[in-house]
């Protein structure tokens, strides 16, 4: 067993920012002297982030169906509020460990607990959101990340790792059961149409970037306002500092939670699938049966995963990658640049929609994203950065693409246990690079590959799911 310190090592790095302000005033003063990249691109990417989501806003209220508008914002603001709470506390768990005084190698055992819990999730949270109700899932997800944020308060190993493992009950849900609420909502009770669906998934993400450059800078304030220490000189517990973040998050949980129970109806799978006790085996097993069956659904769960799978690895390297060199790394003014990239992504997928498929914006941004890899891999620290820029905003067109797609080719009974089944070997996936302790330079060669696996997979997608709509009276359409 791990016998952790209970007491912070001295010496050991904290990550100390300005606050929002200082950033601003600061990047001002760097853009003219000229002295650093990360300040320089503030304003020219901010300048293209707001172009591209001024661009991406509805030309014409006028043509939306009666409830749209009240059924995007039901659902965009617990779903804004709730990756909002995901984004606050990102940044801060490798650094909340190191301040902890954890060993790399146990930072590590936490990281691939985290997502190890969330690839044992994958496997049945889906039957159980298909078989209980979504709306069920999406609270339990509020509930399971507050205990995980919670858990971040104590300097001991195995509370840490019990926070890890909720969180990563927790993750899984976010990214599955939400969305598969939405859907469902959208198709079977209003009944709206699939270019709607498109404008939706194109807004939802967008927002959730915007949220997280916002986060970046509201979490930095909270971090630098209080310092990191224990309540009492030798308790385990901690208050201040990094902790602040995880603080955010469960308070802006504390607000979602309320919009979730009293505003959202509930959903499930078909009701025929909801008889019986067996019924959760009996979603899986169909589900696995569409996954074989369906030559379509397998080409999305192989886009799924290597692109995702390529994407966590990116998460957990990043910060590695671009602290060589002796150059001070401004974390929360990177975090926010990528999030910016992400955000002109979302908002080139929807400005597109109408001139490229889903599976052509994947084919293309499955391409930039093997050559962003393949730079980052054999480049110099600011070439690097900037590799990293394209590959985020690759990042920011994928997931509403990808969002179409899979409201398109699974079939509504099975939703959830299909979305969390395209989870298991993304999962897997990445703990097994984060268990094989690659280099930065190395793990990204690895991501180039995965994204050729995906860019390969596109191309059975191309030609079948070309358009957005779906025909009318059909839960799916068969991308094979």
């Amino acid at each position: 067993p791990i016998s952790p310190p209970t007491a912070p090592m001295p010496g050991l790095r904290e990550i100390s920012l300005h606050s929002a302000a200082a950033e601003v005033q600061q990047a001002s003063t760097d853009i003219f002297a000229g002295s650093s990249l990360y300040y320089d691109t503030i304003f020219p990417l901010a300048v293209v982030t707001v172009v591209l989501a001024w661009q991406s806003l509805p030309s014409a209220k006028g043509e939306w169906p009666a409830g749209f508008a009240r059924f995007m914002a039901t659902y965009l603001s617990a779903w804004s509020l709730c990756v909002l709470a995901d984004w606050l506390q990102g940044p801060y768990v490798y650094a909340l460990y190191e301040a902890y005084g954890f060993e790399p190698h146990v930072i590590a055992q936490l990281f691939v607990a985290g997502f190890a819990s969330a690839l044992c999730c994958s496997c049945f949270a889906g039957s159980l959101a298909d078989r209980f109700g979504r709306k069920m899932c999406c609270i339990a997800y509020c509930l399971l990340y507050i205990i995980s944020c919670s858990s971040k308060h104590f300097n001991n190993y195995w509370c840490l790792m019990f926070g890890r493992i909720t969180g990563g009950f927790a993750t899984s849900l976010l990214f599955s059961c939400f969305e598969c609420w939405m859907v469902s909502e959208h198709t079977r009770r209003h009944k709206f149409s699939a270019k709607l669906l498109s404008y939706l998934f194109g807004v939802k993400f967008m927002l959730m970037y915007f949220m997280a450059i916002i986060s970046g800078f509201v979490a930095q304030v909270a971090v630098d306002s209080t310092s990191f220490k224990p309540i009492a000189p030798g308790s385990i517990i901690y208050f201040g500092g990094n902790t602040a973040a995880f603080d955010l998050s469960v308070g802006v949980l504390l607000i979602a939670l309320p919009i979730i129970a009293v505003m959202w109806e509930e959903n499930h799978g078909k009701q025929e699938e909801l008889e019986g006790t067996a019924s959760i085996v009996g979603s899986f097993k169909e589900a696995m049966k569409h996954l074989v069956t369906n030559p379509g659904s397998l080409r999305l769960c192989i886009i799924v995963s290597c692109f995702e799978g390529a994407m966590y690895a990116f998460v957990f390297n990043w910060t590695p990658a671009l602290e060589v060199g002796g150059e001070q790394l401004p974390h929360g003014i990177v975090f926010s640049l990528l999030m910016m990239a992400c955000m002109c992504g979302a908002s080139a997928s929807t400005l597109l929609r109408e001139k490229l498929g889903p599976a052509s914006r994947l084919l293309l941004i499955c391409f930039l994203g093997v050559v962003a890899f393949g730079v980052a891999s054999m480049s110099s620290v600011h070439m690097c950065f900037l590799a990293f820029l394209l590959f985020e905003f690759s990042v920011g067109v994928y997931y509403p693409s990808a969002g179409v797609l899979k409201s398109e080719v699974v079939p509504e009974g099975i939703r959830g246990t299909m979305y969390n089944l395209y989870r298991v070997p993304l999962n897997t996936i990445v703990v097994s690079l984060l268990l094989t302790d690659l280099s930065p330079g190395l793990c990204f060669k690895l991501c180039a590959v995965l994204l050729g696996v995906a860019l390969f997979a596109t191309f059975g997608l191309a030609s079948a799911a070309s358009t957005e709509s779906v025909p009318e009276g059909h839960e799916a359409v068969d991308a094979g």
